[in-house]
């Protein structure tokens, strides 16, 4: 699922499930793979099944845009393991994306304005799905090790209704914020 590159571990795959308050529609499906790339950069290959059911965003500027979440999205929560803050990166299919720094829980959320951000690719593959892939910079990531993560995407479909996916969803409504749904654990190779 991931572009060929040089990965030092191999790749991981991690398949989302959609929140049960916004159940997907029929055919929709996310699956997320981990790969750390040689020069310690964080590779996230999105791949989205039933694209043709979802609103797309148009191509945009690879630049940092507020408001990403609002439309079809693929994001990661990325935090230290000891600690409350978390950095939010947001990935549009457009080619946008969007850092955030976090203190605590929902605390925060200044935007961070890196210099280089992620570089955002993505290809059409066979049976109407598609793959986003994102590579993270070694110098955006936090640093420690186990990173840990949450992995989430924001679906929009083509009635405009959302589903909300993630690895794991820690409360009764739709939050990516919630430190227990950061429930991947990444060491640095």
């Amino acid at each position: 699922m991931l572009a060929a590159q040089s990965f030092v571990m191999p790749p991981l795959s991690h398949p989302l499930t959609s929140h049960p308050g916004t159940p997907a529609q029929t055919g929709h499906q996310v699956v997320v793979t981990t790969a750390w790339l040689a020069n310690g950069n964080l590779r996230l290959g999105f791949c989205l099944a039933n694209v043709a059911q979802l609103r797309w965003p148009d191509p945009a500027p690879a630049r940092h845009t507020d408001g990403l979440w609002q439309h079809t999205c693929c994001e990661a929560f990325i935090a230290p393991q000891n600690g409350t803050n978390y950095r939010e990166f947001n990935f549009s299919p457009s080619g946008a994306w969007a850092v955030y720094d976090f203190t605590a829980y929902r605390e925060g959320g200044a935007a961070a304005m890196p210099a280089e951000g992620p570089t955002i690719t993505q290809s059409p593959l066979p049976d109407g799905q598609h793959l986003l892939q994102a590579d993270i910079p070694a110098h955006l990531l936090p640093s420690g090790t186990p990173l840990q993560v949450g992995l989430t995407t924001v679906l929009e479909h083509a009635d405009g209704s959302k589903s909300y996916w993630a690895l794991r969803h820690a409360g009764p409504q739709p939050d990516f914020h919630l430190r227990d749904s950061f429930c991947l654990n990444l060491a640095r190779p």
